[in-house]
């Protein structure tokens, strides 16, 4: 079925306000309710991608609570949480972890305007030595109850939104698709608008095919392929 333009536009308004240089970082959160609630999160403020380091053979799996954000906020797997740092630090990335150390600032108090990956631990054990050492600046959220912690769901949403309200006060937030390169907004729109057409491209190794103004495939496709769009 041809994609309606309002859809395209839709997808489009969406993908306008994502940001490639705010991301989160979740060093073995393996819940499927956690991970999924965080993913929704990102969705909601228009994260790109997110990251998980996972523990080995352990795969990222969601439930309901994702409403399906896994569609919209791409997550890259790590197996180490050396290597996953220091290549989102080679990419610009200033790395904030949740981390109860003696550096520790409030989470109000930093800056998020800049290219941010949020690193968050399991809530049992936090964050692993390895991680609390490669973090550029710890912050925590103040607790003023008998629970030192907030699920790490909620902690996640807590700081992107802090981000997003710092980048709108400085007029950073984008609004026109300004957030991402060109390049990678025409790849990711393609992937939304035609995923099946999208992953067969992958498959055959060739470039993704043009999309008109509202949204159509310029080329001809295989007649199989043409039929699932």
């Amino acid at each position: 079925m041809p994609l309606l333009p309002r859809r395209f536009e839709r997808l489009k308004a969406v993908l306008d306000q994502r940001m490639a240089d705010l991301t989160v970082v979740l060093e073995h959160v393996h819940k499927p309710h956690n991970l999924s609630a965080i993913l929704r999160s990102c969705d909601a403020a228009g994260v790109l991608e997110a990251h998980v380091i996972n523990l080995k053979g352990r795969t990222p799996t969601f439930n309901d609570t994702a409403l399906g954000s896994q569609k919209w906020v791409e997550l890259r797997s790590h197996g180490d949480t050396a290597a996953a740092l220091r290549q989102l630090r080679d990419q610009g990335f200033r790395l904030v972890g949740t981390h109860l150390g003696v550096e520790a600032i409030d989470y109000r108090d930093g800056d998020y305007t800049g290219p941010t990956a949020f690193l968050l631990g399991a809530e049992k054990w936090g964050l692993s030595d390895t991680a609390a050492g490669l973090v550029d600046q710890a912050v925590f959220i103040p607790m003023r109850g008998m629970v030192q912690s907030l699920n790490v769901s909620v902690a996640a949403a807590t700081l992107l939104f802090e981000a997003l309200r710092q980048r709108r006060a400085t007029g950073v937030l984008p609004s026109h698709g300004e957030g991402l390169p060109a390049a990678l907004y025409a790849q990711r729109l393609f992937e939304w608008a035609y995923p099946e057409v999208a992953a067969w491209c992958r498959q055959e190794g060739r470039p993704y095919p043009e999309l008109d103004a509202e949204g159509a495939i310029r080329e001809q496709l295989p007649r199989t392929l043409r039929v699932r769009c």
